[in-house]
């Protein structure tokens, strides 16, 4: 459960501790905006993914399932500066599926918490396979992270890419280039 106060209370020695006056105007609503913005921000410290991979439907074939390009945002744990980009899922039934918009759900469970993408990646792909227990899944992501773009190195438009394969995608190269295709598309 998010504390607003003590995020309230941080924001405050935050902005003296760089010299700003904390109750001049522009920034006297601040911390409060900033304790309401982290509570959105970080929502799925309080979820899980079995809440949306849990309803399930049968189905007669068992071929693949891709659902590629969902955007997401997400918080480095190193910096706490944001990292965003997409997420692409594939994966194999083993008789049942979940809605579509049920794995892009899964996605924003684990994208808003403080995180690291490579974390977040296999948080993904194992979320599935427990729950949705497919033959297998493969997890892409693709990211820009602003502590890379905004400071340090400064490189604006580098990505990092993460990926996942569980159960027959994980040795099967004809099933992980067939997903590379799909998401290449």
């Amino acid at each position: 459960m998010v504390d607003q106060k003590k995020i309230e209370q941080a924001v405050r020695l935050l902005l003296e501790g760089i010299g700003e006056d904390v109750d001049r105007e522009g920034l006297a609503d601040t911390p409060n905006r900033v304790a309401r913005m982290y509570a959105e921000l970080y929502r799925g410290m309080e979820e899980d993914a079995a809440l949306h991979l849990s309803r399930t439907f049968a189905v007669d074939s068992n071929e693949i399932v891709v659902e590629k390009d969902i955007t997401f945002y997400s918080t480095c744990e190193h910096h706490l500066m944001p990292f965003y980009g997409k997420a692409h899922i594939a994966y194999l039934p083993d008789g049942r599926v979940v809605g579509l918009s049920k794995l892009a759900r899964t996605v924003e469970v684990y994208a808003r918490r403080p995180q690291i993408q490579e974390q977040m990646t296999t948080q993904i792909a194992e979320a599935v396979m427990e729950h949705l227990k497919p033959q297998g899944v493969m997890v892409m992501v693709e990211a820009e992270h602003m502590c890379m773009t905004m400071r340090g190195v400064s490189k604006p438009g580098s990505r990092t890419v993460t990926m996942a394969a569980r159960g027959c995608f994980r040795d099967n190269p004809q099933l992980q280039q067939y997903f590379f295709e799909m998401v290449r598309k």
